[in-house]
């Protein structure tokens, strides 16, 4: 299969919002391809490139070669590219990327560019990802949705259940089952504004809940045959040999065979969570692993138990995983839980989790089974929000269903010293964000933006700095990317402010604060 070919299915899934038209053109697409293609369609349509980290961020494509007449390029030869680039290592490493780059995208037609660039950067919105692929590929190959769903959960992605389909078909979907030493995809949290809306979420499970002190950590799945432990990130990514103390709790566990679901998070001495990057720096570290642990070592906190000893405990409820769990590891290593039917003592164990520096704390159903690689209802996480008036510097155009609008916001919080702010200059940028933007306040906001515009440079569009925005975020983040050395964490917007003056932007100090919270 030609590149080009995903490329134009892409463009043309991108200009409709219709999903019955998406789903037909992807399957038709996938339809197409070859046994040994479809891993790499299903991961190009879901926005992901296959090898995870290829070392190629924005400089490295700021300045493409020019771009080829005739579309020559195969599926396969691009996944063997970025399978290139990314095994560079060592002296020089970057500049063999780079080199590697060119040739690919000197290969490549103007359209093939866009889309290996979007690629590369994550940043392929065409309204039709993972879940939506998944549905067409079930069409194109005639098989149940539910079928390929289950599978792609138990072995970990929709790209790993796609070459079973085409290779095995429905028996080998339905042979599928969740394997000691093989991630599945973990299960994720709905969100709710406050305690009393999450557990109104969660009423028809009835009266009862467990609520989970929520780790401002890294999640990790861990695997357990044994003596041998496999620790993979929520991405499932290995990171096994990066965390030596954590093998060693697993290792402990009093079973010969267990997968686990929890955090790890790095404390300070007064049990209180260090900044989030704290964590995530010494989790994502390739460095000495016993030196780390001395400096940044990691405490590990269980919070479920997807198998045990030959058991599938998938499908049985919370409660009885729980009490499993309980049964194999020491309590030390055990999240702190409350199960309950009374609303006060769930707000108050909400207050004490972010009085001691937690995210908060996520509601279960204490009947509902483990849906893995699925957001269902049956958990429900809350988080103080904190909110920020701030100011909009730059926008950029918008991808896939966006596209034609302005859609990324460039944030500015006021400078300290400048109390009486009046152009760009007195702001200090704090990140992006095009969450919680509708069609509605997309075109609103384009037509504004373009007219307080003031330069470009590319696909950006710098303008004067006159609109507030409301936003929500989880807190914020020490960064070295932005001027002001902070940034803000899941930044939604929440809607324009007409109503506030630039004095009343919030000013880097506010925004600081928050690293503490």
């Amino acid at each position: 299969m030609l590149f080009t070919e995903l490329a134009q299915t892409s463009r043309a899934v991108s200009g409709t919002r219709a999903r019955a038209t998406k789903r037909a053109l992807l399957a038709a697409l996938l339809a197409q391809a070859a046994p040994d293609e479809i891993e790499v369609a299903v991961s190009y349509l879901s926005g992901q490139v296959r090898q995870r980290r290829t070392g190629i961020g924005w400089r490295s494509l700021a300045d493409p070669p020019p771009p080829a007449d005739t579309a020559t390029l195969t599926l396969l030869e691009v996944d063997a590219a970025f399978a290139a680039v990314a095994a560079v290592g060592g002296s020089g490493s970057q500049q063999a990327r780079r080199e590697a780059l060119v040739r690919l995208l000197g290969r490549a037609t103007a359209e093939e560019q866009d889309l290996l660039r979007r690629l590369l950067l994550g940043e392929v919105r065409q309204g039709a990802l993972d879940a939506l692929v998944l549905e067409s590929l079930a069409a194109a190959l005639g098989i149940p949705a539910s079928l390929l769903r289950r599978a792609a959960m138990l072995l970990g992605s929709t790209p790993a259940a796609a070459r079973v389909a085409v290779n095995a078909g429905s028996n080998g979907l339905r042979a599928a089952t969740l394997q000691v030493g093989r991630p599945v995809l973990p299960m994720l949290a709905a969100s709710a504004a406050d305690v009393d809306a999450g557990l109104d979420q969660l009423a028809p499970y009835g009266g009862w809940v467990v609520a989970d002190v929520k780790l401002d950590g890294i999640r990790i799945q861990a695997h357990k045959d044994g003596a041998d432990v496999l620790v993979v990130t929520r991405t499932l990514d290995d990171i096994t040999d990066r965390l030596p103390e954590v093998v060693e709790q697993v290792r402990g566990l009093r079973a010969e065979r267990l997968v686990v679901d929890g955090e790890v998070v790095a404390l300070r001495p007064d049990d209180r969570p260090h900044p989030f990057q704290v964590t995530a720096a010494r989790t994502a570290s390739r460095g000495d692993a016993a030196a780390l642990r001395a400096t940044t070592p990691l405490s590990t906190y269980l919070f479920d138990l997807l198998h045990l000893d030959g058991r599938d405990l998938l499908p049985e409820p919370l409660t009885t995983r729980s009490g499993l769990l309980g049964a194999a590891a020491p309590a030390d290593l055990l999240v702190p839980r409350l199960h309950t039917d009374d609303r006060d003592a769930v707000a108050r164990f909400f207050t004490r989790a972010v009085q001691q520096g937690h995210e908060g704390i996520v509601l279960k159903a204490p009947d509902a089974p483990y849906e893995a690689g699925r957001r269902g209802s049956a958990w429900v996480k809350v988080k103080p929000r904190h909110t920020l008036d701030l100011v909009v510097l730059a926008a950029e155009w918008g991808h896939g269903r966006r596209a034609g609008w302005l859609s990324n916001l460039q944030l500015g919080a006021r400078r300290d010293d400048v109390p009486d702010p009046t152009g760009a200059a007195d702001f200090v940028m704090l990140g992006k964000t095009f969450k919680g933007l509708t069609d509605q306040v997309l075109a609103w906001q384009t037509e504004q933006l373009l007219g307080r515009e003031t330069g470009r440079e590319g696909h950006v569009v710098r303008v004067r700095p006159e609109l507030v925005v409301e936003i929500a975020a989880d807190g914020a983040q020490r960064s070295s990317r932005y001027p002001g050395g902070v940034t803000l964490r899941f930044a939604r917007v929440l809607g324009y402010r007409d109503d506030l003056r630039l004095d009343e932007v919030d000013p880097l100090a506010t925004v600081r604060a928050l690293l503490g919270s």
